[in-house]
């Protein structure tokens, strides 16, 4: 693992650079590794934070920053020649900023370098329990924990003894909201694409069925998985697995659109053919950012770190060592690789 040396202020810094954009599936080739060096004082009164990130997170969503967004208003996408953004786990080195100071522990928002100067770190989360891994503010206890979180309990407003089911399950989201729904004490059958992560699923993770989606017909697969119907849908794959879901579900179900990880390697994406059952079942389809629960952070840490405490939660990591594999294990979600939520190792202390 690459160690920096001190020059002085100075630090070299190493990076991921996001080279080019992106059509059909990205390549690692589409991001290179470069080092730098970075000042490791803050000017003073500017506000900004330095941190050196120890851990990062490879998420779906990130395929789309890949991607010129043609209208200039749109900041969504990653910039060329500049270090690939996403969410990670961090240690303040210096800061000017009133809420942050030398040595705390943050998750947020940062780039996939060694340090990063987070010029508004309003967007960084003070960690104050230690007594978890701290690789899990970058899923359960991080942005996947918060999205799985307000997606099945704020969207889906779910029931004991509902029927839910649950898409590209044994990923960073969809592991937690299945562990959720069984502690709501509902049915839960979850689809992911190997035999290894369907064993996951039923053997580890505790769901009550699971299929392999690239060997069964999703429409029969469902059928035969809930024959009463689905009363809740946790969408994270969209296109064909959309329109087979739609013609199980039950009358007012409801389906908490996350994500369709199917659609974003697409140029033209997939149709849906049975919208028409929205009106005839009356269901309630819902899309969701996460962004727009962080307010209710404190609420969302009240109720999970209980439950991993107590063991009531378990959560399954696929880990990278070292800033140089970070293309390979970005890469490697749009494939299937990961075996739970890809994390990305680039310091330990």
């Amino acid at each position: 693992m690459w160690v920096g040396f001190f020059l002085g202020d100075v630090v070299t810094n190493k990076q991921v650079i996001f080279k080019n954009f992106v059509e059909g599936f990205p390549k690692e080739t589409d991001m290179y590794v470069k080092t730098s060096s970075i000042s490791l004082s803050v000017e003073e009164g500017s506000n900004a934070v330095l941190v050196k990130n120890l851990y990062l997170s490879c998420d779906p969503y990130m395929r789309t920053q890949m991607t010129l967004i043609e209208d200039p208003t749109d900041l969504s996408s990653f910039v060329l020649g500049s270090p690939v953004e996403g969410f990670g786990v961090a240690k303040v080195v210096d800061s000017a900023h009133p809420d942050f100071k030398k040595g705390d522990l943050v998750w947020g928002f940062t780039r996939w370098e060694n340090y990063s100067l987070i010029k508004n770190p309003q967007g960084l989360f003070k960690i104050n329990h230690t007594d978890v891994p701290l690789s899990y503010y970058t899923g359960i206890l991080g942005m996947p924990g918060m999205t799985a979180w307000a997606g099945f309990f704020e969207i889906c407003a779910p029931k004991k003894g509902e029927y839910v089911y649950v898409s590209a399950a044994s990923g960073a989201v969809g592991q937690l909201v299945g562990q959720f729904a069984k502690l709501m004490g509902c049915y839960v059958v979850g689809s992911a694409g190997s035999k290894e992560k369907v064993e996951l699923l039923k053997n580890k993770l505790g769901f009550d069925d699971a299929f392999n989606y690239k060997e069964e017909n999703l429409v029969s697969a469902l059928k035969r998985c809930f024959p009463k119907g689905i009363d809740i849908y946790f969408e994270n794959v969209g296109g064909k697995m959309l329109d087979a879901a739609l013609l199980n579900m039950r009358n007012r179900g409801r389906i908490a659109v996350c994500g369709m990880v199917s659609q974003y390697n697409l140029s033209k994406p997939e149709g849906v053919h049975n919208l028409m059952l929205l009106l005839e079942k009356r269901i309630r389809m819902e899309g969701f950012v996460v962004f727009d629960f962080f307010h209710q952070y404190s609420k969302f840490l009240d109720t999970v770190l209980p439950s991993i405490r107590e063991g009531k939660i378990v959560y399954v990591e696929d880990i990278a060592e070292g800033l140089e594999n970070a293309p390979a294990a970005l890469v490697g979600l749009f494939n299937g690789r990961n075996v739970g939520k890809q994390v990305v190792i680039v310091s330990r202390k």
